[in-house]
């Protein structure tokens, strides 16, 4: 059990403290993944980033993911209950929403490069496992040299998949439960991320790594 997201981001960072000072992007997936990935990217001294991609929901149960778009491409990893017509509504849905945070997010900052970069995707936990399937496949395209995946708590199901990814490299994870409703059961605080907060979380972290190569 964590206390909250900072907690859990203080013991993620520590399992990820051998790449201090590498060539590391440290990725978070809005806005849960947000809190986690500050504080992991200070520990590493590395620059913040998010990765604006949005999960396709089963037409029955929109929390189940069956892929996940970015504003570029998409992803789907089970389109079997799932007409044509329907993935192609939802991305269309889904790409207006990211269009929307894209302005919110890089107001006033712009998307890191991850081109041959050490790029460690980070979430506050994983329940299906298929929102990051899909969102580290939207990330090899652009080419890193490693993508490792940082989360502090994920069901047996979903680390299963994640281990056969082909575009993952590496698998960080606190806590693999027996028993697995959802991941919010793992904190004691376990408060909605807004937009407004992360956004500052992410201006924030990127303003100290700026300062900190000043020195």
């Amino acid at each position: 059990m964590f206390k909250d997201r900072t907690d859990a981001g203080r013991q993620l960072a520590k399992k990820l403290i051998n790449y201090k000072n590498k060539d590391v992007v440290v990725v978070a997936i809005p806005r849960g993944g947000l809190p986690l990935g500050a504080i992991v990217a200070e520990e590493l001294n590395a620059p913040l980033d998010v990765v604006l991609t949005k999960k396709i929901g089963h037409p029955l149960n929109k929390e189940f993911a069956i892929g996940a778009v970015s504003l570029q491409n998409k992803y789907i990893t089970d389109s079997s209950d799932a007409a044509l017509s329907y993935i192609k509504e939802e991305t269309r849905r889904v790409r207006e929403v990211l269009r929307q945070r894209q302005d919110q997010y890089y107001k006033n900052l712009t998307p890191k490069v991850l081109t041959n970069k050490i790029v460690i995707v980070v979430d506050d936990g994983i329940a299906t496992g298929n929102t990051i399937l899909a969102t580290v496949a939207l990330i090899e395209e652009q080419e890193p040299s490693k993508t490792i995946v940082a989360i502090p708590v994920a069901s047996r199901s979903a680390i299963e998949k994640i281990y056969n990814s082909p575009y993952i490299d590496e698998v960080v994870c606190l806590r693999i439960p027996q028993h697995f409703r959802a991941v919010g059961q793992f904190y004691k605080k376990f408060n909605p991320v807004l937009d407004k907060r992360a956004i500052r979380i992410l201006e924030e972290s990127n303003h100290r790594f700026i300062e900190s190569k000043k020195q």
